[in-house]
């Protein structure tokens, strides 16, 4: 079987973690790669026997055993962050999380000054708020494209000395420009840093190659389509390539191009977290997410009407599917309508990467936008596919792994296949 790559074509919160799980249910997996994102991620896992983990850096098919994660070079790394979450997993059965990891030495490191830089600015920005999470992911983003040679990295963490400076030079630009920090000595960081490499397998990046040809691999995407650092609605985005083209490149580096199977996942429901568009939002839809309630840095989760034009939008900016997987079917009804067109376009057109004028202009024409909608289909999961011209090959009416059903060859587990 060819790798797989699952990519959110939504605002994120779609359920690429079950669909993740799923997969590494279904089937042999060596090594879940994250390729974007960082601490911010939030891919919850239900198990049949109600345990429960929000996956942040671990890649969700951490409950199997054997099966890995990788941390590209893509990823933004919080250690900090990390180790609480290997904590939480060991609380729930699973000991072994941080023996089964594997971190690319080239990976930007998220330090407690980047985090209080992301509160402070977006405390500054006031009713203007772009609805970051607040753990310093994009800042460690743009200090790294502004400072390559000063970013902290993975690697830097077995140098104390390279790391002390590197923080020190760090905290010190972000104090001069926003003033004191809410975040401890550059001492008191350093012990957690070192400690970190102590503990989990630092790599280069040649190391992924050789896992790649080991057995199947699953790239696992954070956030959504909907909020690429290029083909979001700007400024309410994310400071990442939220597409596939992160492992698109790692696979090509390993000289495997093209092989994967690329999943495109899928709400019901459309929603976001936070500000920005959301042109089917309908505040009287008698929803609720546990697992993603209102916060001091996103604020609320939204639920709307099926927005398939928003869908077509990221589906065109991936490039593309070979099938779909759609979530949250449990939750259809009555209430629930499907928006083919807006009243100003039932269109949307990907523009290059890089233009973000023409990024803030969509937006604002979104945001005078307003939905059309159809009666609900009688059959959603043909509809989903009909409108987005890609076919539905999982569905999902649960959180579990036992909740998914997969539709024609292409993700049916190896051992079912000519079964029956």
């Amino acid at each position: 079987m060819k790798h797989v790559a699952v990519v959110d074509l939504g605002f994120g919160d779609a359920g690429k973690g079950t669909v993740v799980d799923w997969l590494c249910a279904t089937r042999p997996v060596h090594t879940v790669v994250r390729f974007n994102g960082g601490a911010q991620a939030a891919h919850n896992v239900v198990l049949r026997d109600g345990r429960h983990h929000t996956f942040a850096q671990f890649g969700a098919g951490t409950f199997h055993s054997g099966v890995g994660t990788h941390l590209s070079r893509h990823v933004v790394v919080d250690p900090l962050a990390l180790a609480a979450e290997a904590d939480h997993l060991a609380t729930v059965g699973v000991t072994d999380a941080l023996d089964r990891l594997t971190v690319d030495g080239e990976a930007l490191l998220a330090t407690p000054y980047h985090r209080a830089a992301n509160r402070a600015r977006e405390i500054a920005r006031g009713a203007d708020r772009h609805g970051s999470c607040g753990l310093g992911v994009g800042e460690a983003v743009a200090y790294g494209l502004a400072h390559p040679d000063d970013a902290p990295r993975v690697a830097d963490c077995h140098s104390p000395a390279l790391l002390r400076r590197r923080l020190t030079v760090l905290r010190d630009r972000l104090t001069a420009e926003l003033g004191p920090l809410d975040a401890p000595p550059v001492e008191d960081c350093l012990p957690a840093y070192t400690g970190f490499a102590g503990r989990v397998t630092i790599v280069d990046r040649s190391w992924l190659a050789g896992a790649l040809r080991s057995g199947t691999c699953v790239f696992e995407g954070a956030q959504g389509v909907l909020l690429d650092e290029w083909h979001g609605f700007h400024p309410y985005t994310t400071w990442s390539t939220t597409t596939f083209a992160n492992a698109d490149s790692l696979l090509a580096e390993a000289g495997l191009p093209g092989d994967v199977t690329r999943v495109g996942v899928l709400r019901v429901v459309t929603t976001r977290h936070g500000a920005g568009p959301l042109v089917t939002e309908d505040p009287n839809l008698p929803l609720a997410d546990p697992h993603n309630p209102t916060n001091p840095w996103q604020g609320r989760f939204r639920f709307g009407h099926f927005d398939a034009v928003a869908h077509r939008y990221a589906l065109a900016a991936a490039g593309g599917v070979d099938g779909l997987a759609l979530t949250h079917l449990d939750l259809t009804g009555p209430d629930l309508r499907i928006c083919r067109r807006y009243d100003t376009t039932d269109r949307l057109t990907p523009g290059p990467p890089g233009d973000l004028d023409r990024q803030a202009a969509l937006t604002a024409r979104l945001l005078r936008s307003r939905p059309l909608y159809d009666d609900p289909p009688t059959d959603w999961t043909e509809a989903v596919s009909a409108e987005l011209g890609t076919p539905v090959v999982l569905t999902s009416h649960g959180p579990t792994a036992d909740d998914k059903t997969a539709h024609g060859p292409l993700l049916t587990p190896p051992a079912l296949i000519g079964a029956g």
